[in-house]
């Protein structure tokens, strides 16, 4: 029986998630007391084969169990409040001067940058490449490697977030110095008739440009795009390296596939229509961020906490902002793009079901056979990592050529967070990089991946989802 034509109830299968996460990553879930074990109602519950309960039942569970978590971090904020009165005396000038420091910072937002040099090759209204080969590694004697960042309503900056967290660094100083990134730009009325055609042919103009052939880095929506691209045409991939993709989207313990099946299964495609028509034709991306905050709230409640616990550390103070100007500031998918990835995967399901189709030609993942690297987050709720971990079972990549690694915290911390990139990144991209010296005397500029991220240390760590 296909994906497609199963119930809710059987589209629900066991997820493969590695056991409870034990602290944060940079960027990654925030673990509560009694947060740990599976979700009331969720997959968890059954391992004897019986039917899982519905996406309804899950829901519920789930929510319940946010609500809790939020409730004890507020909790924990007052009391820290408590003490912190207790233990340091302040005038009310004083105190009034740090809730309007608090309050300033959380409405004081700037644009997302772009930190590393680059130059923007190829252009089109809908997105750029941009070219982050610097000018003495032009010649290396290497595949190039481009990257497909999110598309999920923010800036594409997220894969340079910052000077001192940079997958494009990491990229580089693995010894993969022709690299490259899509950018994914904002949608507007001009663009919200782009297909995912649109976005396929992208890809293959900038392989193309790149030299033909190319190592293919897909993160989160990037790396079902990149799946897509690859199955369609395995001759240009060299590599395929996925990050937190979803690509069974029905796989593990996933709010974002119960919620679709359960609102979809009832009203088909109805809600997601009119929520585009609200738009202009546009998936809005405040409506994208408003679902990331209510999937964890309380995330966000203790991000904002911890800023005002912390309003006079100038290092939180500073990583907050950092994360919060690229959280908050949010830009429009193309409208015909999102209805079309809502229906035939996050639904419907058909990549992982062999029925998916784009332009009348079948998206068969059989026919992708080039080295295949997974990564993906112990605790990521947006993409389980049984999502991701599908794909090794899908391709026609023998055993020996598929690599799967687990990093500890969630799914943005996969793309940004210090942990990951010092210390998940790196052996990956080795890997490629080795893969794809083209000459034996390659002269390919070269340095421990880890440091091109800054140490953690003892920084603060700011909460997200």
């Amino acid at each position: 029986m296909t994906a497609a034509a199963q119930t809710p109830l059987e589209l629900h299968r066991r997820s493969t998630n590695a056991g409870p996460h034990d602290g944060t990553d940079d960027f990654g879930s925030v673990p509560l007391a009694g947060a740990s074990g599976p979700v009331p109602g969720g997959r968890g519950d059954a391992d004897d084969g019986s039917p899982h309960p519905d996406p309804l039942r899950f829901l519920a569970g789930y929510h319940a169990v946010t609500t809790a978590r939020s409730v004890t971090e507020l909790a924990r904020a007052a009391a820290t409040a408590w003490v912190d009165t207790v233990t340091h005396f302040r005038t009310p000038l004083e105190t009034a001067a740090r809730g309007m420091a608090w309050w300033s910072t959380m409405l004081d937002r700037r644009v997302p940058q772009w930190h590393l040099p680059n130059e923007i090759v190829l252009s089109t209204p809908f997105a750029h490449l941009r070219d982050f080969t610097a000018p003495e590694d032009r010649d290396d004697a290497v595949v190039p490697t481009l990257v497909l960042p999110p598309q999920a309503g923010h800036s594409s900056t997220v894969v340079d977030f910052s000077p001192q967290q940079s997958q494009i660094a990491v990229v580089r100083a693995a010894g993969l110095t022709r690299v490259y990134s899509l950018d994914w730009r904002p949608a507007t009325a001009a663009t919200r008739t782009v297909t995912v055609t649109d976005y396929l042919d992208m890809i293959d103009r900038s392989i193309r440009r790149m030299g033909g052939k190319a190592n293919l880095v897909g993160d989160c929506q990037g790396g079902w795009l990149a799946t897509i691209y690859a199955a369609l045409h395995p001759e240009r991939v060299h590599t395929l390296t996925l990050a937190g993709a979803p690509i069974d989207f029905h796989a593990g313990d996933s709010v974002i596939a119960a919620s679709t099946l359960a609102m979809a299964g009832k009203l088909g495609m109805a809600p997601y229509k009119a929520l585009v028509a609200s738009g202009g034709g546009n998936m809005p991306g405040r409506a994208v961020l408003a679902n990331f905050i209510m999937i964890q709230p309380q995330s966000e409640i203790s991000r904002q906490l911890q800023l005002l616990e912390n309003i006079d550390d100038a290092a939180h103070v500073e990583r907050y902002r950092v994360f919060e100007d690229w959280f908050k500031h949010t830009q429009d998918i193309p409208g015909a793009f999102y209805l079309w990835l809502v229906e035939n995967l996050f639904w419907k399901n058909r990549l992982i079901s062999g029925e998916l189709e784009v332009d009348g030609r079948k998206v068969d993942m059989s026919s992708i056979t080039c080295p295949l690297f997974l990564l993906a987050g112990s605790t990521d709720h947006i993409t389980p990592p049984a999502q991701l971990f599908a794909a090794a079972d899908a391709v026609g990549t023998p055993a020996k050529k598929i690599t799967k690694r687990t990093a500890t915290g969630g799914h943005l911390g996969l793309f940004m967070g210090r942990d990951a990139l010092r210390h998940d990144w790196p052996p990956l991209l080795e890997a490629v990089r080795k893969l794809s010296d083209t000459d034996p005397r390659s002269t390919s500029r070269r340095r421990r991946a880890s440091q091109a991220v800054a140490d953690p240390r003892d920084t603060p760590r700011v909460p997200a989802p």
